[in-house]
C-alpha cells in the first residue's frame, strides 16, 4: 500500500489479502441480502398459518405442495416450506443478533468507560458485578433469564443482552484504563472541557477497535444463543419460524428418516455463525497487527 493511503483504504487492503475471510464476507452480505428480501423471494409466508397445509407436512425435498410449487429442500412438521421457513429464521437469527449486540454494546461500553473515568466506588462497583457475572457461563445465565422472562423477542433480547454486555465493559474498561493515563487524556482534564465532551471526543473513539471485534464475536454468540433457547422451548414462540425453532420441530423425526427438517436449517446456521467469526478474526487481525499471520 502506498505511504499517501487513508487507513480504511489500508484495512480494506491488507483485509481481502486474506480470501477465507473475503468469502466469509461475501456470505454474510448474502445472508444479509437474503434476510432483508425474504419476504419478497420467499416461495411461502412461513407466519400465515391460514396457508399452510397439514397435508403438506414432513415431504421429503422436490415434494410438490397444495400451493403448486416444489418445496425444494421439504417441509416441517406443519407444513411450512423449509427454503421459506429458513429465509425467514435467518432474518430472524440476524435481527436477534445486531440488536441484541447492539444494546449490549452501548450498554457494557458506558458502565466500563464510565467506570474506568471516574475511578473511585463507581469502578469498584462496576467491575466487581462485571466479574461475578463473567465468572458464570453466558448461556446459564441466558437461560435462567429467558425461563423468567417467558416467550417474546423483547424477553429474548433483554435476556441475551443481560448475558453479554459484560464482555463488552471489560474491554472498554481495559481500552479506557489505559487510554485514562496518556496525557493528551491528562491535558483534556486540565481544561474546561466537561467530562461528558471528554468521554465522547476521546476517551469512546479509541476505544472503538477493540469494542468492533467483541462485537462481531458477540453478535455470532448471540445468534448461537438464540438458537439454543429457541431449541430448548426457552425462546421465540412455536408460531416463529426461528432457524432454533425448526431443528427442535424436526429433532423427534431424525431416527425416522426425516432428516432435513433439522439438517437444513442447522446448516444455514452454522454456515451463519462460522462466517461471522471468520469476519471477525480477521477484523481482530487488522486491528491488532501482533496476531496478524
Amino acid at each position: 500500500m502506498s505511504g499517501g493511503a487513508s487507513p480504511l483504504a489500508t484495512f480494506w487492503g491488507n483485509f481481502v489479502e486474506n480470501r477465507v475471510a473475503v468469502v466469509a464476507l461475501a456470505v454474510v452480505v448474502a445472508i444479509l441480502v437474503l434476510a432483508v428480501a425474504a419476504p419478497l423471494i420467499a416461495p411461502q409466508d412461513p407466519y400465515d398459518l391460514a396457508g399452510l397445509s397439514l397435508l403438506d407436512a414432513r415431504r421429503g425435498p422436490g415434494h410438490v405442495g397444495a400451493g403448486g410449487y416444489v418445496h425444494w429442500l421439504g417441509t416441517d412438521a406443519q407444513g411450512r416450506d423449509l427454503v421459506s421457513a429458513i429465509l425467514y429464521g435467518l432474518r430472524i437469527s440476524v435481527q436477534m443478533g445486531l440488536l441484541a449486540g447492539m444494546f449490549a454494546l452501548i450498554i457494557g461500553a458506558s458502565l466500563g468507560i464510565t467506570a474506568a473515568y471516574l475511578g473511585g466506588r463507581l469502578e469498584s462497583l462496576v467491575m466487581r458485578v462485571v466479574d461475578l457475572q463473567l465468572s458464570f457461563p453466558a448461556i446459564l445465565l441466558a437461560l435462567v433469564l429467558a425461563a423468567l422472562l417467558g416467550q417474546g423477542k423483547g424477553q429474548l433480547i433483554a435476556a441475551l443482552v443481560a448475558a453479554q454486555y459484560a464482555y463488552f465493559a471489560r474491554t472498554a474498561y481495559g481500552a479506557a484504563t489505559a487510554e485514562r493515563r496518556k496525557d493528551y487524556i491528562e491535558a483534556a482534564a486540565a481544561t474546561p472541557l466537561s467530562g461528558r465532551r471528554i468521554v465522547f471526543r476521546h476517551l469512546l473513539p479509541n476505544c472503538m477497535p477493540p469494542l468492533i471485534v467483541v462485537a462481531t464475536v458477540q453478535i455470532a454468540n448471540a445468534i448461537a444463543l438464540e438458537a439454543t433457547l429457541s431449541f430448548l422451548g426457552l425462546g421465540l414462540p412455536v408460531t416463529e419460524p426461528s432457524l432454533g425453532m425448526l431443528i427442535s420441530n424436526g429433532f423427534p423425526y431424525m431416527m425416522s428418516g426425516r432428516y432435513w427438517i433439522s439438517v437444513y436449517p442447522g446448516i444455514a446456521l452454522v454456515v451463519l455463525i462460522v462466517a461471522i467469526n471468520l469476519v471477525g478474526d480477521q477484523i481482530r487481525d487488522q486491528i491488532n497487527p501482533r496476531l496478524r499471520r
